[in-house]
């Protein structure tokens, strides 16, 4: 999985390009920790099945709202309702303890729940959807074939790919491919 869109929200929109990545528990608690939606070690043995039917369906909504704004047009109102109400809920809570070392680490107070953990990913949602700077940030992946949507952060406001290694360097290498062929043709 990959964590280069730019906002938690953006990258859960693309786990399900070029495969679901959501598919079940196992691929939802790889999508949280790399997230960082959940501190490193923290059990998530609870999520399952119903959670990433639950992230899909944020997904979903998230998906239809950013490609709305990318196309000017009006947000769908299930979708915006749906974001809304679980960006009310409550965010996971975080505390800080003492590790076997006695270094401080970061933990989720009261555990892990989904509903706080759809509420920090929704409220993200939001934030990007509201926010006017990050709006018109908001880019879709040149690259042949990706679909990604990105916030594009480059100082000249000319980002072409979601990620210059992936998407970027598959188009540099066909570049530099047609370009072999074009010599050796001519």
């Amino acid at each position: 999985m990959w964590f280069d869109s730019g906002r938690i929200c953006l990258d859960l929109a693309a786990t399900s390009v070029p495969r679901e990545g959501l598919r079940d528990g196992d691929g939802l608690r790889l999508w949280l920790a790399g997230a960082g939606l959940v501190p490193d070690r923290t059990p998530l043995a609870r999520v399952g099945p119903d959670w990433a039917a639950a992230f899909r369906a944020l997904r979903g909504d998230v998906e239809a709202l950013v490609r709305a704004e990318l196309d000017g047009a009006d947000p769908r109102e299930p979708a915006l309702s749906r974001v809304n109400a679980l960006a009310a809920g409550p965010p996971p809570g975080l505390c800080a303890v003492r590790d076997h070392e006695g270094r401080l680490v970061r933990e989720l107070c009261g555990g892990v729940d989904c509903g706080a953990l759809l509420a920090a990913v929704a409220r993200d949602a939001v934030e990007l959807l509201t926010d006017p700077g990050d709006r018109d940030r908001l880019r879709i992946c040149a690259g042949a074939g990706c679909t990604r949507v990105y916030l594009d952060t480059s100082r000249g406001r000319r980002r072409r790919w979601c990620s210059s290694e992936r998407c970027g360097n598959r188009e540099r290498v066909a570049r530099h491919r047609r370009r072999a062929l074009a010599a050796g043709a001519g």
